[in-house]
This record gives structure tokens, C-alpha cells and sequence, in this order.
């Protein structure tokens, strides 16, 4: 049986595929068809004729890091074995710190919207917040409670 080179390069071409991923038929009693085959309309009218097909494209299955994830997701595989980058790669400071101020910031409204601080306290607060003085939203409402800036107290 001939290598059919020339028609899996046109038919490749034609089919907008690589050549590895051409199928030329391979029975015998087709074979001298197939090598008569040397123009591109040839090999486009053997195409149609189902006698060279393109293969479906091979691709990687996600099956394992879906599993993977799934693991990760209630905290399996995270060891320090598996770590890859610094503590503040894997979670910048910048993030952390966001989280942080804006939980402080909301609390902090909802502080003088209700009416349990002052707006005076309100800004006191505010600038320590900022300031980076609290740990949380709990270190922040301990420090209410004991230098008594509550009203409701």
C-alpha cells in the first residue's frame, strides 16, 4: 500500500488540519483511487466521498484535577509539601488588607447609622482604622467597649 505523503498534505491542507491528524481509508480495492488522487480537487472530491476524514482532536482529560480541586476545596493537598511561592504570593498583603478595612469601614457605619457611636468617635475610629491599629472587627468593637465610646452603654 503506498504512503500517500502528497495526499495526506493536500488533504491536511485542504482540511485545515496537520498532517497527523488525516484519515485516508485503508482499503486496498481504494488504494489506486486514492494514489490517482495528486490535485487538490481530487482530493476534495475524495473527501466528500468519505474516503480521507479528518480525526477528532485528542485533548487532555480534566478528570484529575477535577478530583484534585475537590480535595483542595475542603482542604486536602495543601501542605507545605505542595506550596509553591511566599506566604505573601499565595496571599498578597494587599488583599488581606483590603478585606480588613472594609469589614472595619462597614462596621464602622453601621456603628454611627444606628446611632451607637458619635460621629466624633465615628472619626476617631475611622483614622485609627486606617492607621492600621486593629487586628478586626472584634479587636475594634473590644476597644469600643473599654475606652466606653458606646452610647447604648
Amino acid at each position: 500500500m503506498p504512503g500517500f505523503t502528497t495526499q495526506r498534505r493536500l488533504a491536511a491542507s485542504e482540511l485545515n488540519i496537520g498532517e497527523s491528524r488525516v484519515w485516508i481509508n485503508p482499503d486496498p480495492e481504494l488504494a489506486g483511487a486514492l494514489g490517482d488522487a495528486i490535485t487538490r480537487e481530487d482530493i476534495r472530491s475524495q473527501i466528500s466521498d468519505g474516503n480521507i476524514k479528518a480525526k477528532p482532536k485528542k485533548g487532555n482529560s480534566r478528570g484529575r484535577i477535577r478530583a484534585k480541586n475537590a480535595k483542595r476545596a475542603y482542604g486536602h493537598c495543601k501542605g507545605p509539601g505542595h506550596r509553591r511561592g511566599a506566604k505573601g504570593a499565595r496571599s498578597p498583603r494587599k488583599e488581606l488588607w483590603m478585606t480588613k478595612i472594609r469589614a472595619l469601614r462597614k462596621r464602622l457605619r453601621e456603628l454611627r447609622d444606628t446611632g451607637q457611636i458619635d460621629r466624633h468617635a465615628y472619626r476617631l475610629l475611622y483614622r485609627k482604622s486606617k492607621g492600621g491599629e486593629y487586628r478586626s472587627t472584634a479587636h475594634m468593637n473590644s476597644f469600643i467597649k473599654a475606652k466606653g465610646l458606646a452610647r447604648g452603654e
